[in-house]
Formats: structure tokens, sequence, C-alpha cells
């Protein structure tokens, strides 16, 4: 009995962990919408002329490159910045946000 309620202890741990690990992509849309979608377009095709004008190509967020990125490399991305993109001023849990909002966006 005492094996049963320490499993069932560890399963609830480990389910409380990945869900405050996980984004809010309600959350996620509203951060996007203020903080990327100027660069990166509403639903993350990403904007030509600002391409063309820092000369660099910008993959859609919804391209499969892009959407098989861990979650990690992708909050990394926002909170450092890569390439002529400049870090993006927000939390650890507002960039996991941010994340499960891309991870919404339709496939191409």
């Amino acid at each position: 009995m005492r094996t049963f309620a320490v499993l069932g202890l560890v399963v609830a741990l480990v389910l409380g962990v990945t869900l405050l690990a996980a984004g809010d992509a309600a959350k996620g849309k509203e951060l996007y919408m203020s903080k990327c979608a100027t660069c990166h377009g509403n639903s993350g095709e990403g904007k030509a002329a600002i391409a063309r004008m820092f000369k660099v190509e910008m993959k859609a967020l919804s391209a499969k490159e892009v959407q098989d990125m861990k979650d990690d490399a992708l909050k990394a991305t926002m909170l450092k910045g890569v390439g002529k993109m400049k870090a993006v001023s927000i939390s650890d849990k507002e960039a996991a946000d941010v994340v499960e909002f891309m991870r919404t966006l339709p496939k191409k």
C-alpha cells in the first residue's frame, strides 16, 4: 500500500512540474503581438521588408525547421537574440508562453 502512495505522489509531482513548465498560448499570443509581430508578422510568416532591411533570411515561424526546434532553443533565441535579432525583454515564463503560441501556428 505504501508503494502505491509513494508512486502516486511521484506521478503528481511530475505532472505538476510539467504543467508549471508549459506555457499559456493565449498569454503568448498577446506577448507575440506586442513584442514579435512587428518583424515576424501576425501569423509568423516574417515580414519581407524587415528581412531586406537587415539583409537576412527570415524563416516562417510555422516552418518545419523552426517547429522542430526544442522549446528551450526557441526561448533562448528570444531571450538572448540571434544574429541581427536582438534579445526580447521578457521573462522566462513569458518566453514559454510565446513558444506555446508559436506551436499553434498553422504548419507550412
